[in-house]
Protein backbone atom coordinates (compact mmCIF):
# COMPACT_ATOMS: atom_id res chain seq x y z
CA UNK A 1 0.00 0.00 0.00
CA UNK A 2 1.22 3.53 -0.77
CA UNK A 3 1.52 6.06 2.01
CA UNK A 4 -1.35 8.62 2.02
CA UNK A 5 -0.39 11.76 0.12
CA UNK A 6 -1.43 15.37 -0.21
CA UNK A 7 -2.88 16.74 -3.44
CA UNK A 8 0.67 17.65 -4.45
CA UNK A 9 1.84 14.07 -3.96
CA UNK A 10 3.89 14.68 -0.82
CA UNK A 11 3.79 11.94 1.81
CA UNK A 12 1.57 12.61 4.83
CA UNK A 13 2.93 11.48 8.23
CA UNK A 14 0.66 8.89 9.84
CA UNK A 15 0.25 8.18 13.55
CA UNK A 16 -1.92 5.24 14.51
CA UNK A 17 -3.39 6.61 17.73
CA UNK A 18 -5.04 3.37 18.83
CA UNK A 19 -3.52 -0.12 18.79
CA UNK A 20 -3.26 -3.02 21.22
CA UNK A 21 -1.08 -6.04 21.94
CA UNK A 22 -1.53 -9.01 24.25
CA UNK A 23 0.21 -12.23 25.22
CA UNK A 24 -2.22 -14.84 26.51
CA UNK A 25 0.62 -16.73 28.21
CA UNK A 26 1.22 -13.66 30.37
CA UNK A 27 -2.42 -12.70 31.01
CA UNK A 28 -5.84 -13.82 29.90
CA UNK A 29 -8.04 -11.36 28.06
CA UNK A 30 -11.31 -12.10 29.80
CA UNK A 31 -13.38 -10.15 27.28
CA UNK A 32 -12.47 -12.57 24.48
CA UNK A 33 -15.52 -14.77 24.83
CA UNK A 34 -17.93 -16.34 22.34
CA UNK A 35 -17.35 -17.80 18.88
CA UNK A 36 -17.34 -14.42 17.10
CA UNK A 37 -14.16 -13.36 18.89
CA UNK A 38 -12.34 -16.68 18.40
CA UNK A 39 -9.95 -15.15 15.78
CA UNK A 40 -8.62 -12.83 18.50
CA UNK A 41 -7.87 -15.60 20.99
CA UNK A 42 -4.15 -15.76 20.21
CA UNK A 43 -1.12 -13.59 20.89
CA UNK A 44 -0.73 -10.28 19.05
CA UNK A 45 2.67 -8.61 19.29
CA UNK A 46 4.56 -5.60 17.99
CA UNK A 47 6.66 -7.98 15.90
CA UNK A 48 3.49 -8.85 13.98
CA UNK A 49 2.30 -5.25 13.69
CA UNK A 50 5.60 -3.63 12.73
CA UNK A 51 5.85 -4.86 9.11
CA UNK A 52 2.16 -4.11 8.53
CA UNK A 53 2.62 -0.58 9.83
CA UNK A 54 5.62 -0.11 7.54
CA UNK A 55 3.65 -1.33 4.53
CA UNK A 56 0.78 1.03 5.39
CA UNK A 57 3.11 4.02 5.81
CA UNK A 58 2.49 4.39 9.54
CA UNK A 59 5.28 6.24 11.34
CA UNK A 60 4.29 5.81 15.00
CA UNK A 61 1.58 4.34 17.20
CA UNK A 62 -0.12 4.84 20.55
CA UNK A 63 -0.43 1.60 22.52
CA UNK A 64 -3.71 1.47 24.46
CA UNK A 65 -4.61 -0.62 27.51
CA UNK A 66 -6.81 -3.68 27.10
CA UNK A 67 -7.85 -4.77 30.59
CA UNK A 68 -8.14 -3.08 33.96
CA UNK A 69 -5.24 -4.56 35.92
CA UNK A 70 -2.28 -2.66 37.38
CA UNK A 71 0.37 -4.97 35.91
CA UNK A 72 -0.35 -4.19 32.25
CA UNK A 73 0.65 -0.53 32.15
CA UNK A 74 4.25 -1.04 33.41
CA UNK A 75 4.63 -3.79 30.80
CA UNK A 76 3.41 -1.47 28.06
CA UNK A 77 5.73 1.32 29.19
CA UNK A 78 8.70 -1.05 29.08
CA UNK A 79 7.63 -2.18 25.61
CA UNK A 80 7.42 1.45 24.45
CA UNK A 81 10.87 2.17 25.84
CA UNK A 82 12.27 -0.65 23.71
CA UNK A 83 10.26 -0.12 20.52
CA UNK A 84 10.66 3.11 18.52
CA UNK A 85 7.34 2.54 16.74
CA UNK A 86 5.42 3.09 20.00
CA UNK A 87 5.42 6.82 20.64
CA UNK A 88 2.96 6.81 23.55
CA UNK A 89 1.01 4.62 25.96
CA UNK A 90 -2.55 5.07 27.21
CA UNK A 91 -2.52 2.99 30.37
CA UNK A 92 -4.78 2.14 33.29
CA UNK A 93 -4.86 2.91 36.96
CA UNK A 94 -7.70 2.74 39.47
CA UNK A 95 -9.35 6.15 39.25
CA UNK A 96 -11.39 5.46 42.37
CA UNK A 97 -8.34 4.86 44.56
CA UNK A 98 -7.47 7.56 47.12
CA UNK A 99 -3.85 7.05 46.03
CA UNK A 100 -4.44 7.64 42.32
CA UNK A 101 -2.08 10.62 42.17
CA UNK A 102 0.73 8.59 43.75
CA UNK A 103 0.04 5.69 41.35
CA UNK A 104 0.37 8.01 38.35
CA UNK A 105 3.61 9.46 39.70
CA UNK A 106 5.00 5.95 40.20
CA UNK A 107 4.15 4.99 36.62
CA UNK A 108 6.03 8.05 35.40
CA UNK A 109 9.15 6.87 37.25
CA UNK A 110 9.19 3.44 35.59
CA UNK A 111 11.25 2.54 32.50
CA UNK A 112 9.35 4.11 29.61
CA UNK A 113 7.35 6.27 32.01
CA UNK A 114 7.96 9.36 29.92
CA UNK A 115 5.82 7.73 27.21
CA UNK A 116 2.73 7.58 29.39
CA UNK A 117 0.35 9.99 27.66
CA UNK A 118 -3.09 9.05 28.94
CA UNK A 119 -5.29 6.86 31.11
CA UNK A 120 -8.30 4.75 30.14
CA UNK A 121 -10.85 2.61 31.96
CA UNK A 122 -13.31 0.18 30.36
CA UNK A 123 -16.32 2.38 31.07
CA UNK A 124 -18.24 0.37 28.47
CA UNK A 125 -18.13 -2.56 30.88
CA UNK A 126 -19.65 -0.62 33.78
CA UNK A 127 -23.34 -1.32 34.33
CA UNK A 128 -23.91 2.18 35.72
CA UNK A 129 -24.48 4.55 32.75
CA UNK A 130 -23.33 7.42 34.98
CA UNK A 131 -20.15 5.77 36.29
CA UNK A 132 -18.09 8.72 35.05
CA UNK A 133 -20.06 11.07 37.27
CA UNK A 134 -19.33 9.26 40.55
CA UNK A 135 -17.45 11.51 43.01
CA UNK A 136 -14.56 9.05 43.38
CA UNK A 137 -14.15 8.87 39.60
CA UNK A 138 -14.24 12.65 39.31
CA UNK A 139 -11.47 12.87 41.91
CA UNK A 140 -9.44 10.44 39.81
CA UNK A 141 -10.03 12.48 36.67
CA UNK A 142 -8.76 15.55 38.49
CA UNK A 143 -5.56 13.64 39.31
CA UNK A 144 -5.14 12.64 35.65
CA UNK A 145 -5.39 16.30 34.66
CA UNK A 146 -2.96 17.34 37.39
CA UNK A 147 -0.46 14.79 36.08
CA UNK A 148 -0.62 16.39 32.62
CA UNK A 149 -2.24 13.34 31.01
CA UNK A 150 -5.35 12.98 28.89
CA UNK A 151 -8.28 10.64 29.48
CA UNK A 152 -9.46 8.18 26.83
CA UNK A 153 -13.18 7.34 26.82
CA UNK A 154 -14.32 3.90 25.67
CA UNK A 155 -18.10 3.89 25.95
CA UNK A 156 -21.41 2.45 24.93
CA UNK A 157 -23.50 5.04 23.06
CA UNK A 158 -25.91 5.38 25.97
CA UNK A 159 -23.00 6.51 28.17
CA UNK A 160 -22.13 9.48 25.95
CA UNK A 161 -24.40 11.88 27.81
CA UNK A 162 -22.55 11.17 31.07
CA UNK A 163 -19.26 11.77 29.25
CA UNK A 164 -20.55 15.19 28.23
CA UNK A 165 -21.23 16.05 31.86
CA UNK A 166 -17.85 14.71 33.00
CA UNK A 167 -15.98 16.72 30.37
CA UNK A 168 -17.97 19.84 31.20
CA UNK A 169 -17.11 19.51 34.88
CA UNK A 170 -13.37 19.02 34.18
CA UNK A 171 -12.42 21.69 31.61
CA UNK A 172 -8.76 21.34 32.57
CA UNK A 173 -8.69 17.73 31.33
CA UNK A 174 -8.66 16.67 27.67
CA UNK A 175 -11.07 13.81 26.95
CA UNK A 176 -10.39 11.59 23.91
CA UNK A 177 -13.42 9.67 22.66
CA UNK A 178 -12.40 6.27 21.31
CA UNK A 179 -14.16 4.75 18.29
CA UNK A 180 -16.46 7.80 17.93
CA UNK A 181 -18.46 6.46 20.86
CA UNK A 182 -19.54 3.27 18.99
CA UNK A 183 -21.96 4.74 16.41
CA UNK A 184 -24.91 2.56 15.33
CA UNK A 185 -23.54 1.34 12.00
CA UNK A 186 -24.75 -2.22 12.60
CA UNK A 187 -27.69 -2.41 12.84
CA UNK A 188 -28.91 0.92 11.48
CA UNK A 189 -31.25 1.92 14.28
CA UNK A 190 -32.27 5.45 15.27
CA UNK A 191 -30.71 6.59 18.53
CA UNK A 192 -29.26 9.66 20.21
CA UNK A 193 -25.64 9.01 19.16
CA UNK A 194 -25.31 11.94 16.73
CA UNK A 195 -26.89 14.45 19.12
CA UNK A 196 -24.74 13.26 22.03
CA UNK A 197 -21.60 13.32 19.88
CA UNK A 198 -22.31 16.90 18.85
CA UNK A 199 -22.89 17.81 22.51
CA UNK A 200 -19.50 16.36 23.43
CA UNK A 201 -17.82 18.11 20.52
CA UNK A 202 -19.34 21.37 21.74
CA UNK A 203 -16.86 21.29 24.63
CA UNK A 204 -13.39 22.59 23.71
CA UNK A 205 -11.57 20.00 25.87
CA UNK A 206 -12.72 17.03 23.76
CA UNK A 207 -11.35 15.22 20.72
CA UNK A 208 -12.31 11.94 19.06
CA UNK A 209 -10.76 9.00 17.24
CA UNK A 210 -11.75 7.68 13.84
CA UNK A 211 -11.13 4.16 15.07
CA UNK A 212 -12.99 0.90 15.55
CA UNK A 213 -15.54 1.73 12.85
CA UNK A 214 -15.16 -1.38 10.68
CA UNK A 215 -16.11 -3.56 13.64
CA UNK A 216 -19.19 -1.43 14.28
CA UNK A 217 -20.31 -2.33 10.74
CA UNK A 218 -21.15 -5.76 9.36
CA UNK A 219 -17.82 -7.57 9.72
CA UNK A 220 -18.27 -9.64 6.58
CA UNK A 221 -20.18 -7.29 4.27
CA UNK A 222 -19.24 -3.69 5.11
CA UNK A 223 -18.16 -1.15 2.55
CA UNK A 224 -16.89 2.40 2.81
CA UNK A 225 -20.34 3.85 2.24
CA UNK A 226 -21.45 2.28 5.54
CA UNK A 227 -18.91 4.42 7.40
CA UNK A 228 -19.35 7.74 5.61
CA UNK A 229 -22.37 9.03 7.48
CA UNK A 230 -20.87 8.72 10.96
CA UNK A 231 -17.51 10.08 9.78
CA UNK A 232 -19.32 13.04 8.21
CA UNK A 233 -21.08 13.75 11.51
CA UNK A 234 -17.74 13.59 13.33
CA UNK A 235 -15.98 15.88 10.86
CA UNK A 236 -18.80 18.41 11.11
CA UNK A 237 -18.88 18.24 14.90
CA UNK A 238 -15.18 18.15 15.81
CA UNK A 239 -13.42 19.36 12.67
CA UNK A 240 -10.15 17.80 11.45
CA UNK A 241 -8.11 19.58 14.15
CA UNK A 242 -9.90 17.54 16.84
CA UNK A 243 -10.04 14.15 15.13
CA UNK A 244 -7.31 11.51 14.98
CA UNK A 245 -6.88 8.22 13.17
CA UNK A 246 -6.63 4.92 15.02
CA UNK A 247 -6.60 1.39 13.64
CA UNK A 248 -7.87 -0.49 16.71
CA UNK A 249 -5.53 -3.31 15.68
CA UNK A 250 -5.86 -6.24 16.22
CA UNK A 251 -9.60 -5.94 17.00
CA UNK A 252 -10.07 -4.47 13.51
CA UNK A 253 -8.93 -7.77 11.98
CA UNK A 254 -12.38 -9.18 12.68
CA UNK A 255 -13.53 -7.05 9.74
CA UNK A 256 -10.44 -5.77 7.88
CA UNK A 257 -6.68 -6.12 7.82
CA UNK A 258 -4.37 -3.31 8.90
CA UNK A 259 -3.65 -1.89 5.46
CA UNK A 260 -7.37 -1.94 4.62
CA UNK A 261 -8.14 0.15 7.69
CA UNK A 262 -5.47 2.73 6.82
CA UNK A 263 -6.57 2.85 3.19
CA UNK A 264 -10.24 3.15 4.12
CA UNK A 265 -9.52 6.05 6.46
CA UNK A 266 -7.48 7.79 3.78
CA UNK A 267 -10.37 7.39 1.33
CA UNK A 268 -12.87 8.73 3.87
CA UNK A 269 -10.69 11.85 4.19
CA UNK A 270 -10.14 12.31 0.44
CA UNK A 271 -12.37 15.40 0.18
CA UNK A 272 -10.43 17.28 2.85
CA UNK A 273 -7.59 19.67 2.12
CA UNK A 274 -4.02 18.44 2.47
CA UNK A 275 -3.62 20.29 5.78
CA UNK A 276 -6.87 18.85 7.12
CA UNK A 277 -5.87 15.29 6.21
CA UNK A 278 -2.53 15.81 7.91
CA UNK A 279 -4.32 16.88 11.08
CA UNK A 280 -6.45 13.72 11.23
CA UNK A 281 -3.65 11.37 10.22
CA UNK A 282 -1.00 12.72 12.58
CA UNK A 283 -1.31 16.32 13.73
CA UNK A 284 -4.10 15.93 16.26
CA UNK A 285 -2.57 12.85 17.89
CA UNK A 286 0.87 14.45 18.09
CA UNK A 287 -0.55 17.58 19.66
CA UNK A 288 -3.08 16.02 22.07
CA UNK A 289 -0.82 13.24 23.30
CA UNK A 290 2.34 15.34 23.21
CA UNK A 291 4.18 12.85 21.02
Amino acid sequence: MKRPTTTKGAAVPVIDAHQHVWDLAVRDQGWLTGPELAPLRRDFTMDELRPQAATAGVDATVLVQTICVPEETPEFLALAAADPLVAGVVGWTDLTSPAVADALAELRELPGGERLVGIRHQVQGEADPEWLLRPKVDRGLAAVAQAGLVYDLVLRPEQLSAAVEAARSRPELTFVLDHLGAPPIRPRTPDSWAADLRALAGLPNTVAKLSGLVTQADWHAWDIADLRSCVSVALEAFGPQRLMFGSDWPVCTLAADYTQVVATTSELLADLSADERREVLSGTAARVYGL
